[in-house]
């Protein structure tokens, strides 16, 4: 029987969606004992909570706000260690990289026959690399990776007998590192049934471009507020459906919002911004899959990913997006004029 151990909450958001979906798999293999994770799923007796409250508390009103990297480093920690003392004996555990490095050895201790690890990114190293290239260029926030957490999550990488990657960019980076191929193994992530095409698709003559998820500059935010500020059409309007994690970032965004009235920020569920979408653009440094465009694409709507995204394996270019250079708005600002000009749709088939 199987452990499961994630810290987010079941069915939230990108990592909680990739922790349910790990759940029903065991689940439906019939070899499911329990998992752990910050909020599970209602009247799942299999669930059991384990609360970060504490840390997250710290993380906010103490010196660690203003410390992205060490602020995640404490609440993952917390989780891990909380996980690791609540393991019994069981046949394999299934963790989540960067929060498992404690509970991968103690279920090595209690003599766990396999020990697995979910990555829901590409390799740390590759992760390190992308963010410190984000930061070179606009300097305004520190990602959610320091060296501790690097070297923690490379830790993990060693314990675990199988680490499982969620798209072939991200199997590629792991090669690269010199994981072994037959330590790896490809899962595929699906997107709620919910996503779909609107019926009737109405057009009131605005041009909406749409992007959802942190805004940060590792998400690559200014590069697609850049590509935007160049497109001359009034009738054009820029979403961004998500929030803020630190207060340089904030800023930015504010002065972004005063110069142009065209950007909003918007908080809640995507669905039915992306229903309304002409396009969805997904600028960001590095992601090993990415919900919010595939949901885009479960919605009918041309989609703009960089290369350095395992979302790039589900474009074809030109007929339900493009794939374009990371970090360069110039290629995100061709893209959007063509869209605009060839009446904002592709073939879609």
């Amino acid at each position: 029987m199987r452990i499961i151990a994630c810290a987010a909450p079941y069915g939230k958001e990108g990592l909680g969606q990739h922790l349910a979906q790990v759940v029903e798999e065991a689940r439906g293999q019939g070899i499911l004992a329990n998992y752990y994770c910050t909020a599970v799923k209602p009247d799942d007796a299999a669930g059991q909570a384990v609360s970060t409250r504490m840390a997250a508390w710290l993380a906010q009103y103490t010196v660690l706000r203003l410390s992205p990297g060490w602020q995640g480093y404490l609440v993952r920690a917390t989780f891990d260690r909380n996980v690791a003392w609540r393991l019994t004996p069981a046949e394999s555990f299934q963790g989540f990289s960067g929060q498992a490095f404690n509970s991968l050895s103690r279920a090595r201790q209690l003599g766990y026959k396999t020990l697995l690890l979910e990555s829901g990114s590409v390799h740390v190293n590759q992760v390190f690399r992308q963010q410190e290239k984000a930061y070179r260029q606009f300097g305004l926030e520190r990602g959610w990776l320091n060296e501790a957490q690097r070297r923690k999550t490379l830790s993990e990488y060693d314990l675990a007998d199988t680490v499982v990657v969620t798209s072939q960019l991200s199997r590629e980076t792991f090669l690269e590192e010199g994981i072994a191929p037959d330590k790896l193994q490809l899962r595929k992530l699906q997107v709620d049934k919910r996503f779909t095409p609107p019926v009737p698709r109405t057009d009131d003559g605005i041009f909406r471009i749409v992007y959802v998820g942190g805004l940060t500059v590792m998400k690559g935010i200014p590069i697609l507020l850049e590509a935007f500020a160049r497109l001359k059409r009034q009738d054009a309007q820029l979403t961004l459906v998500g929030g803020w994690g630190s207060r340089p970032m904030r800023q930015y965004l504010q002065g972004w919002l005063r110069r142009d009235p065209r950007i909003r920020i918007v908080p809640g569920d995507p669905l039915p911004h992306l229903q309304s979408a002409d396009v969805y653009v997904h600028p960001s440094f590095t992601d090993a899959f990415g919900y919010a465009p595939m949901e885009a694409l479960a919605c009918g709507v041309p989609t703009i990913v960089t290369e350095d995204t395992g979302m790039k394996e589900y474009v074809r270019e030109g007929i339900n997006g493009y794939v374009v250079p990371t970090g360069s708005w110039e290629a995100i600002l061709e893209r959007l004029e063509l869209l605009a000009k060839s009446g904002k749709s592709l073939t879609m088939s």
